[in-house]
């Protein structure tokens, strides 16, 4: 199969990447455009981790720690392991400077059978429902100020969130710099938000409310801890999202690392501060029995202006649905043009330069998610292999160096680290496994439906000649109506 457009950058003389409209001239090829500064980069990483999980309900952490004192502990700690494992992608992400984040890692280190199980997982469950999932918070925050007194009706939720994806979707097949724009401006009122929380806290602490800290109200089990772990972890979710945007973003060799010492502490301060915020105003059992931990503390704190909280949690679930979009549909573009997907996904918009088709597609799975009642079941069902993939990126870390010790890595941490991320990465997965044997084994289940795809779709070469003539009859048609080009 042949491959899809590729980004062909040129270095100038003084280290600047041309923009790819002077590849396009140059070349006559059609490539996604380097427009991702520095700013845009440290907005999708922070877009993307902080959601509506810290306003709605961190307790996820807390109820499996045994103290508030503990649940901040492994805050820190987790907040530390996502630093490791986003030094170790960024060494990757420039070692091999493609779009697509771990689903290229793994396809070039390990083989396409293990690329296509990441994309097969990713493509089906995890970014369609994360979407759909997010897209309801956001219209149900939306929505429940004009049902004071009951929930809001289940097609409005559905219908609101339909709109959210299609008007996002929109502004990302327009232009990459809107996308952009749109991340920058939600993330930054989503930080502003939080930012009051944490100054709202600090006000508690000066008055001497800040009496939870080391209140044990369980017994220690190294279970529940290492449940608190695998909850913080997925609240720093989103932190390799920059990875599948790589051809996009300017000068990667800098920005990329840049942004990650950059975003992950920020997150990590942010989320350990408004915890602390949290416990000033309620007791950790008032913290476990509320649903929406944001909205409870404004109620407490902030009087008749507590109306900013929902608001700052539908900000937040926006901002979050447009970075998912954004990066997810690079994903989907990076695994048509390695040909695990259709080929029509790998096109771009001759003047535009966005991905149409991907977008498109994450959008239409996206809604199709939207009309199904087990999203959060799927959820869980995957979650577990989304974490067991990122081990075996960073294991495919240590497999680069040993196989290919000479290839030219303009980062290059110390393997001390990826080792570390492994030991915790393993301490996690062996905990999952023996506290939800049933949940990860049908997690397994699912993504190993990908195999006799992947044999049929991409393996066997000698297809009948009528589905390779529908392909292509397909892709051409699209093309010319749409003014697609594919090199």
């Amino acid at each position: 199969m042949t491959d899809g457009p590729r980004l062909r950058g040129n270095a100038s003389a003084d280290g600047d990447t041309l923009s790819s409209e002077s590849t396009k001239e140059d070349s006559g090829r059609v490539a996604l455009k380097k427009e991702i500064g520095l700013v845009s980069a440290c907005g999708i990483i922070v877009g993307n981790i902080i959601g509506s999980g810290i306003f709605v309900s961190p307790k996820g952490v807390l109820e499996n720690a045994s103290s508030v004192g503990l649940a901040l502990i492994v805050w820190i700690v987790t907040g530390v392991i996502t630093a490791i494992g986003a030094l170790c992608y960024a060494e990757l992400g420039v070692t091999i400077p493609k779009s697509g984040g771990d689903y290229s890692y793994v396809k070039d280190i390990f083989g396409g059978l293990a690329g296509f199980l990441r994309l097969w997982i990713a493509v089906l469950v995890i970014y369609p429902t994360n979407q759909a999932v997010i897209a309801l918070t956001f219209s149900n925050y939306i929505l429940q100020p004009l049902f004071p007194s009951c929930f809001p009706p289940e097609n409005g939720l559905r219908l609101l969130a339909a709109v959210c994806l299609l008007l996002l979707t929109w502004v990302n097949c327009t232009s990459v710099r809107w996308a952009t724009r749109v991340q920058d401006v939600f993330t930054t009122g989503k930080l502003l938000a939080l930012g009051l929380i944490i100054i709202m806290g600090f006000v508690q602490i000066c008055k001497g409310r800040l009496t939870h800290a080391f209140e044990t109200f369980q017994p220690y089990d190294i279970g529940q801890i290492a449940l608190s772990f695998l909850q913080g972890s997925f609240a720093y979710g989103g932190w390799n999202f920059l990875n599948y945007v790589t051809e996009e973003l300017v000068d990667p060799y800098k920005n990329l690392p840049r942004a990650i010492f950059i975003s992950i502490p920020l997150v990590t301060f942010v989320y350990v501060f408004a915890n602390i915020a949290y416990v000033t105003a309620m007791s950790p059992q008032e913290l476990l029995a509320s649903n929406a931990v944001a909205v409870t503390f404004g109620e407490k704190l902030l009087g008749v202006m507590s109306w900013i909280m929902p608001i700052s949690v539908a900000l937040s679930t926006f901002g979050g649905v447009n970075g998912s979009l954004f990066t997810s549909s690079r994903l989907f573009f990076a695994g048509a043009r390695e040909g695990h997907l259709p080929r029509l996904l790998a096109m771009i918009h001759v003047k535009r330069c966005t991905p149409i088709p991907a977008l498109l597609f994450t959008c239409i799975s996206t809604l199709l998610m939207l009309c199904t009642s087990d999203m959060y079941t799927l959820i869980n069902y995957v979650g577990f292999i989304n974490y067991l993939f990122y081990g075996v990126t960073v294991a495919g870390q240590i497999v680069l160096r040993i196989k290919q010790p000479d290839l030219y890595r303009p980062i290059k941490v110390s393997l001390v680290w990826p080792v570390i991320y492994l030991l915790f990465w393993a301490f996690l997965l062996i905990f999952s496994l023996y506290s939800e044997p049933v949940v990860c084994g049908l997690g397994m289940a699912i993504m190993l439906t990908g195999v006799p795809v992947y044999f049929l779709g991409v393996y066997w070469d000698n297809k009948p000649q009528c589905f390779n003539t529908f392909i292509g009859m397909e892709t051409i048609f699209t093309s010319d109506d749409a003014h697609y080009y594919d090199p």
